[in-house]
């Protein structure tokens, strides 16, 4: 993921704003604004795709425009040069994993809501490798890898929301037993490295008792 996030999360779609694509393609943002106001487009596709909002500075409202990947895929078709092409690619790839992400936090709602609400709640702003980061520590401490490892390791595809009817009872049992754990490890805010080291204890301690 690129260390710049230029996509976030609304209501269970991945959407960018017309001020981040101003501030990223280097254009003043009331241009941007009649862009997207002027675009050849039915009413059909402008009202699904872009969302009229706004933003506040200084007490003061000002209008912005939410917008899917297809919003914004039709409104930087006509901004050409190799920059304008490489925040494009690099777009759509944010785009991409966020629609990923989303699909898999869903998947990981249904099976385990109490540890993804923790997470969330956890933070004022929630972004979605929050989530990542911490599904990443548990799988690499029983699996000894994160899930898209685990994937391209058993040739399962990366289309696969949910890695778990790949696992072993086991696996799944001792995942699920570090999830409930890290529930009050993240209520207690503690560090990310104090809930791995204390995870990763007790997944040890676990094993040496499993082969006592």
């Amino acid at each position: 993921m690129n260390s710049i996030t230029f996509i976030q999360e609304r209501n269970g779609q991945p959407v960018t704003t017309s001020r981040k694509v101003a501030e990223v393609f280097g254009k003043e943002h009331k241009n941007v604004l009649k862009d997207i106001e002027t675009l050849d487009c039915s009413n059909d596709f402008s009202r699904l795709n872009f969302e009229l909002s706004n933003y506040k500075v200084r007490g003061k409202l000002y209008p912005e425009y939410n917008m899917t990947k297809d919003g914004f895929t039709f409104l930087v078709m006509g901004y050409r040069g190799k920059k304008a092409s490489k925040f494009k690619e690099t777009y759509i790839q944010q785009f991409n994993e966020m629609e990923d992400f989303i699909k898999s936090l869903q998947q990981a709602k249904l099976e385990f809501p109490a540890f993804t609400d923790a997470i969330m709640n956890a933070h004022e702003k929630p972004m979605f490798y929050h989530y990542v980061n911490e599904i990443n520590m548990i799988n690499k401490i029983v699996l000894g890898v994160t899930a898209s490892k685990f994937k391209e390791l058993n040739g399962i595809d990366k289309k696969v929301n949910s890695i778990r009817p790949y696992l072993s009872v086991e696996q799944i049992l001792k995942i699920e037993e570090l999830q409930r754990i890290d529930i009050g490890l993240i209520i207690a805010k503690l560090s990310c490295e104090q809930r791995k080291e204390i995870l990763t204890n007790h997944y040890s301690m676990s094993l040496l008792r499993v082969t006592a």
